[in-house]
């Protein structure tokens, strides 16, 4: 098998306390004039811009202040660097040669980015600060997923090719241990207390749970063919994951490791990412050129985003205002504005803001 196929905070009503006795349907009036939409029109999210990046954008993470957004372009062996408040690509950063960039993460003071080099076997680390390469750091064979602990102590980066998942060290950039998983693990994510980090093993059809205070794989969890992106809850209470051959998404509950539902989404899903808050899940579908919203309280899905051709990874920033995906047939990034309702009044508050951050992908 070949593994590398594949929401300005709008500004608030502040009348007087004694305005609001005159009703809901005026403090709506005046928020739906400022953000020039009617009740009717922001019916779901939508696609507010279109970035150009480099050839065969995969992973995308963002910075944890919502400045920036890092893009691996696969076919370039190069980063884009996307200005979070223009939507336009700020400069590149070159890998090198044969680098074939997959996953991508930022460490969560925003000072460095590690991206997989599928075909280097190493992870190179770019400061924020110049956007230049100051570390490379060898690991397994086709890395593709990176993820970061909450601490950023440590790095985590899914081997596809070797069957394994490597532990970095941020203080050195040295691997401090190497996790034997199931066959051919793509994505991974790591829970926000840090004591575990889910790997979508991709030819298994499982994800196994490694406890990592012995690095240690103390659980296996059967979900779907396929097994692509994984995201954690910001409660830590969920695991989804999507997966790729089925059209689904599992729903993990962490505290006894069972699949506890099952969403039926687009074709082809692979990336995944929740939103700051936990009440959404966007899933990329990479054969319908869209991307799935799901409401995690009731594991539906709510509404359906056309974005660009062969979506694969999803960011979505740190107030949960936007929604980065890129699209790897289109060598663009989709960004969508995230949609919130209070009872009729819905605002796609991502059409008014320039913020942003999220959480990477995978590859295709």
């Amino acid at each position: 098998m070949n593994h590398h196929s594949s929401f300005r905070r709008f500004s608030a009503v502040r009348a007087p306390v004694r305005r609001l006795v005159l009703g809901l349907a005026a403090v709506s009036a005046m928020v739906l004039g400022m953000a020039g939409i009617g009740a009717g029109a922001a019916a779901a999210d939508t696609v507010i811009a279109t970035i150009d990046v480099g050839d065969s954008p995969q992973g995308v993470a963002i910075t944890p202040d919502g400045s920036r957004a890092y893009v691996a372009n696969f076919s370039d062996n190069s980063v884009s660097v996307i200005d979070t408040s223009t939507n336009t690509e700020l400069t590149t950063v070159p890998l090198g040669a044969g680098s074939l960039p997959v996953g991508v993460a930022v460490t969560p003071d925003g000072s460095h980015v590690y991206v997989a080099k599928a075909g280097a076997g190493a992870v190179d680390v770019i400061e924020t600060a110049g956007n230049t390469v100051d570390d490379t750091v060898p690991v397994g064979s086709g890395p593709s997923g990176v993820a970061a602990s909450s601490d950023g102590s440590y790095i985590y980066v899914a081997n596809s090719g070797s069957d394994s998942v490597s532990v970095i060290d941020t203080g050195t950039n040295m691997v401090d241990a190497t996790v034997i998983v199931g066959d051919a693990p793509n994505d991974l994510a790591v829970t926000p207390d840090g004591s575990h980090v889910y790997v979508a093993n991709n030819s298994d059809g499982d994800v196994d749970v490694i406890e990592t205070a012995g690095n240690t794989v103390d659980d296996s969890v059967t979900v779907g063919n396929l097994p692509r992106g994984v995201a954690v809850t910001p409660d830590g209470s969920r695991v989804y994951v999507a997966n790729l051959s089925d059209g689904t998404v599992s729903v993990i509950d962490t505290g006894s490791n069972t699949v506890v539902d099952t969403v039926t989404v687009g074709n082809s899903p692979t990336g995944v990412a929740v939103t700051p808050d936990g009440s959404r899940v966007y899933v990329a579908n990479g054969v319908d050129n869209t991307v799935s919203v799901i409401d995690t309280g009731t594991n539906t899905v709510i509404d359906t985003v056309t974005v660009g051709g062969g979506p694969l990874g999803v960011a979505v920033t740190p107030d949960g205002s936007r929604v980065y995906v890129t699209n790897r047939l289109d060598d663009t990034v989709s960004v969508i504005a995230v949609e919130t309702c209070l009872g009729s009044l819905c605002i796609d508050f991502g059409s008014l803001t320039g913020s942003g951050s999220g959480a990477g992908s995978t590859f295709s």
